[in-house]
């Protein structure tokens, strides 16, 4: 059936986007997490609330999103503040779709009803802005519910940490919770939100870690505020984020210096010293971690980074074989030589890779961090260049291969026709050699070959990339917090399991064979002594470091703040003034401008309730004029035109009707005189 599936997609039969193509992320960052092998405690996770009662909310959300958004509108109109589409009332109605009991799972609904309609965009494409303006909509309201509500605890344990399933083909998803869902659905504007980023923070430093009998529920770091030194020397700390990116950074660092070392003392003899040594064990740790991922999580996982660390791994691990072949061979012998030379050629070509690896792990800093989501989405927008380039390299390539096999019925000259493409593609075409290739249709193919390359494509790549740029550039703070976020949640790892950051996986594979006879107490008691020794200098580090955010937690503690707060410049000698007491904030609130309401529909209101009060004076004086109880509304019944012309016509009327009497008792009198 999935044969079939993909087939029918291939030849244009089918054009339905796959159900569950934008979980993918969602598969393998909770896969990324699954243990090779088993443990003590089972790992079954359910759902906080029934996923049927999430689905039946999820629908609700979606109708609403629906009534609020009936047309296709401007994404401005839904985003900015006080926007007239998600009013304060639409936001309500969404806290109140969960009704008393299910409120926490609102927000995950909401990001449900994001996908569905990203889903429902590529399925309609007639009404494909409709869609995405909704799904725009469904973030906005899940960004308004997170920062409006003013329990944090409540916030980061129900809504944003506490897992969630809906139902699809009668069966619960895997469950997920918003901070997984957001980043899964690159829903940038829910991880922007100042409640989803103190979870992240939170997460990041290990104030927050998962429950060791319920990994479905994430807890307090118990010792936040303990200012003890000891406490805090503690191996378990080495699973927060934060002091796993230290010790990535920090053997990254010492990779490169034992790079830097073995290349710059080559050994002619070929015989592998200390920091050779050092190099090979360090790349087969971080192999056998990228074959652990690729195993856990299937071809999900592979990425940028992947194939780039996968080429690097390769060249030194070529490197490391011609090595071992020269040495099979007797010293001074020049096979020898010659696989010693290459081997240090392959490694020396590594040395670019090698430094660029580094940005990896360097991305938690707001300047790179930026940078690698611009070469992110402009690699992914050269996708098209790519495709388009290697069609015509192919189309090209056979021509001119068949006019070489024409000329002299022998291919003879493919090395020639491949660099002189290259260098077309590099803006460096070679038109002298093509003046004898099959003249005249030689040159005439290349010349349309590097006008289509230079002038078509390279245009193409150029208008994509500062495409993509823009759009970055535009949105940089919030895709910087979506990438922070994505990387502390690949961190967040199972509370029993033991961190072994490469190369130490490598003794993880020699500890992980005593898991099987070794009773639970002694060999968890083990792996915190293996642990507390290769990582003792980060947890020094570390328990000195959260020693003094114990003492910053308490201080805050003291003054009624929250654990994170900073106390700022203009926060010093807020204690020494009172705006109430000097009339200063009566003065401010008066002179501020209203947004919530319109200028031009304010003075519209204010014009009518004055002609309101025009009608009633009008009302007042025609009572006084009339000296009547009940005098008649000259502007609600009838106009004051209308109401004098019925008046004179009644007087007209009436003095018509006495003269016709007068005549008619004249013209009697005169009768009966001449009677």
């Amino acid at each position: 059936m999935a044969g079939s599936n993909w087939l029918s997609r291939l030849l244009g039969w089918d054009r339905h986007p796959r159900r569950h193509h934008h979980d993918f992320h969602a598969d393998w960052i909770r896969d990324d997490r699954r243990r090779l092998l088993p443990q003590y405690r089972n790992e079954n996770i359910e759902s906080a609330i029934p996923a049927p009662e999430v689905t039946k909310i999820a629908l609700k959300l979606r109708h609403l999103i629906e009534l609020a958004v009936p047309c296709e509108l401007d994404e401005e109109d839904v985003t900015k503040a006080h926007s007239k589409i998600i009013t304060t009332k639409v936001i309500k109605a969404a806290k109140e779709a969960g009704g008393s009991h299910y409120g926490s799972c609102v927000v995950f609904c909401l990001i449900v009803c994001k996908r569905w309609f990203k889903h429902q965009a590529l399925v309609e494409l007639w009404d494909a802005d409709l869609h995405r303006v909704r799904a725009v909509a469904c973030e906005v309201i899940a960004k308004q519910i997170i920062e409006t509500e003013d329990d944090l605890n409540y916030l980061m344990h129900s809504v944003l940490l506490r897992r969630y399933s809906i139902v699809v083909d009668d069966e619960p998803t895997p469950p997920a919770n918003v901070i997984e869902k957001a980043v899964d659905l690159h829903a940038v504007k829910v991880i922007g939100s100042s409640g989803y980023q103190k979870c992240i923070s939170y997460l990041w430093k290990g104030w927050l870690v998962q429950d060791e009998n319920d990994p479905a529920v994430f807890v307090d770091y118990k010792d936040r505020d303990n200012t003890s030194f000891i406490a805090h020397m503690d191996p378990d700390r080495i699973r927060a984020p934060m002091y796993q990116n230290a010790t990535q950074v920090l053997i990254s660092f010492v990779y490169i210096g034992l790079y830097t070392a073995v290349i710059n003392s080559v050994n002619p003899s070929g015989v592998l010293d200390g920091a050779e040594v050092l190099l090979y064990i360090f790349t087969l740790g971080f192999i056998c971690e990228e074959i652990t991922k690729f195993w856990k999580a299937g071809y999900h996982i592979l990425g940028f980074w992947n194939a780039f660390n996968g080429t690097l791994y390769t060249f030194i691990a070529v490197s490391l074989v011609l090595r071992i072949v020269g040495l099979t061979h007797h010293e001074g012998d020049a096979t020898r030589e010659f696989y010693n030379k290459l081997s240090y050629n392959f490694l020396a070509f590594s040395a670019p890779m090698i430094w660029s690896r580094l940005l990896l792990y360097l991305d938690s800093f707001r300047f790179f961090g930026a940078m690698l989501v611009v070469l992110k989405v402009m690699m992914k927008e050269s996708i098209i260049f790519f495709a388009l380039l290697a069609v015509l390299v192919i189309g090209f390539l056979q021509a001119f291969i068949g006019l070489d096999f024409a000329d002299d019925w022998v291919a003879d000259d493919i090395t020639f026709i491949l660099q002189a493409m290259a260098n077309a593609v590099m803006q460096s075409p070679d038109f002298d050699g093509f003046d004898q290739f099959s003249p005249p249709f030689g040159i005439i193919l290349y010349y349309c070959f590097t006008f289509i390359v230079m002038v078509v494509l390279l245009n193409i790549l150029i208008a994509l990339y500062n495409s993509a740029y823009e759009d970055i550039y535009d949105n940089a703070n919030d895709e910087y917090l979506a990438l922070f976020a994505q990387k502390t949640m690949q961190f967040v790892r199972a509370p029993d399991e033991n961190v072994y950051i490469p190369p130490f996986n490598l003794l993880e594979i020699v500890v992980i064979s005593l898991f099987w006879w070794m009773e639970k107490s002694k060999f968890e008691r083990m792996s915190d002594i293996i642990m507390g020794i290769i990582y003792s200098p980060v947890l020094v580090v570390a328990a000195w470091y959260e020693t003094r955010s114990a003492a910053d937690i308490r201080s805050n503690r003291a003054r009624g703040e929250e654990d994170d707060d900073t106390v700022e410049e203009w926060e010093q000698m807020l204690d020494h003034v009172d705006f109430e007491a000097d009339g200063w904030n009566k003065l401010c609130m008066s002179a501020k401008t209203d947004l919530e309401h319109d200028p031009t529909i304010s003075e519209v209101q204010k014009l009518r309730s004055e002609v309101e009060e025009l009608k009633k004076m009008l009302v007042d004086i025609s009572k006084a004029v009339s000296g009547k109880d009940q005098a008649v509304n000259l502007i609600d019944i009838e106009g004051p035109s209308e109401a004098a012309g019925k008046k004179k016509k009644g007087k007209k009327n009436k003095k018509s009707k006495k003269t016709a009497g007068e005549g008619k008792s004249a013209g009697t009198s005169s009768s009966s005189d001449e009677e």
